[in-house]
């Protein structure tokens, strides 16, 4: 699954992603427990591709689009306790949204999906949450530059698991911020290299196979 990560300089709170498909149950049952589609899921539907070149890339069809926007900006606007964020399965033509267990807002991912296909799994944390721990980690970034912590990216991820930290220095990380943070923070450490030069997001695809 290819991640968006957001460079400091160019901080990003949360972002909508384009990843692979993965093999999950496959239910239309209402519900709190994540893992329930949408009644769009019960039509088949043929993956939409463009040809640029002699390159043939996949297309999020306009309906899908614009039910993942609805979905988005509900879930940042009305139902921010809940929604973690979304994924497009490009190859399925479905949406993967992420919430933490809401029959309101179930109830509004089922009309802002149309006769779209969204499969809706739990989440951890909210988006709202891990904005706030995103804010306030790149708020401490002098005392962790002081520290020798070399923060090069805070990114709240999708799917409501945690803020992911980008640093150069994982192990002195993972020994220090939960310290300072507290052990039950939410924190995901990765290697990362310096902070590069932030470059526009666009949308990202979804990988191919073989590719």
């Amino acid at each position: 699954m290819r991640r968006f990560r957001s460079p400091l300089g160019g901080l990003l709170l949360g972002a909508v992603l384009m990843t692979g498909a993965c093999e999950e149950p496959e239910v239309n049952e209402p519900g709190l427990i994540g893992g329930w589609t949408t009644a769009g899921c019960e039509f088949s539907r043929t993956p939409e591709t463009m040809t640029i070149g002699d390159r043939v890339l996949p297309v999020t069809p306009a309906g899908l689009a614009a039910a993942m926007a609805r979905i988005d900006a509900g879930g940042r606007a009305d139902h921010a306790g809940s929604y973690a964020g979304l994924e497009v399965d490009q190859e399925r033509v479905r949406a993967i949204v992420y919430r933490v267990p809401s029959a309101e807002f179930d109830d509004f991912i089922r009309q802002a999906a149309q006769d779209t296909c969204v499969f809706v799994r739990d989440a951890e944390h909210s988006l709202s949450e891990l904005q706030g721990w995103q804010a306030h980690i790149a708020a401490d970034l002098d005392l962790w530059k002081s520290r020798g912590v070399r923060i090069s990216t805070i990114s709240a991820r999708h799917d409501g698991v945690g803020v992911e930290i980008g640093t150069q220095d994982v192990d002195r990380a993972r020994h220090q911020m939960p310290r300072q943070y507290g052990r039950t923070a939410p924190l995901i450490f990765v290697e990362e290299g310096p902070v590069t030069p932030f470059q526009s997001r666009g949308v990202p695809t979804a990988p191919q196979k073989g590719g």
